[in-house]
């Protein structure tokens, strides 16, 4: 089982941190078949709580002490499909990194490095 994330739903779906920094989040995930839609393909909604998690720990990473994070906003566009026993991978890397939001965009691709999807998503921040 891959390592705890420190988001429950994300350890749900398998998803395994390979590395976090300030800079850049990567992970990766097993397509298994309870992620996918009745096609054998993984689901949208995968894709996009994957991305989501990926750029909510590097929303965290930048973060002052004291501070939380949540998602304000999030953008997929899905370009491919992943089938069942497959490894997708995530890299987040920021777009922006300010006070009060951070802006994260997310590749998703397959074993192959094909692009399967885009994810852009908006992190605020919570004082306190």
């Amino acid at each position: 089982m891959p390592a705890d994330t420190g988001m429950p739903f994300s350890n749900l779906m398998g998803v395994e941190i390979v590395e976090r920094s300030k800079e850049k989040v990567v992970g990766r995930m097993v397509v298994r078949e309870d992620l996918c839609t009745s096609g054998g393909i993984l689901h949208g909604g995968a894709y996009m709580a994957f991305a989501d998690a990926l750029g909510a720990i590097g929303g965290v990473m930048n973060l002052r002490e004291g501070a939380r994070t949540t998602t304000l906003e999030s953008k997929t566009n899905f370009l491919g499909g992943a089938k069942v026993g497959s490894t997708v991978t995530g890299e987040a890397t920021p777009l922006h990194v300010g006070r009060r939001s951070s802006v994260w965009q997310t590749r998703v691709t397959s074993e192959e490095g094909k692009l399967l999807a885009l994810v852009i998503q908006t992190q605020m921040t919570i004082e306190g």
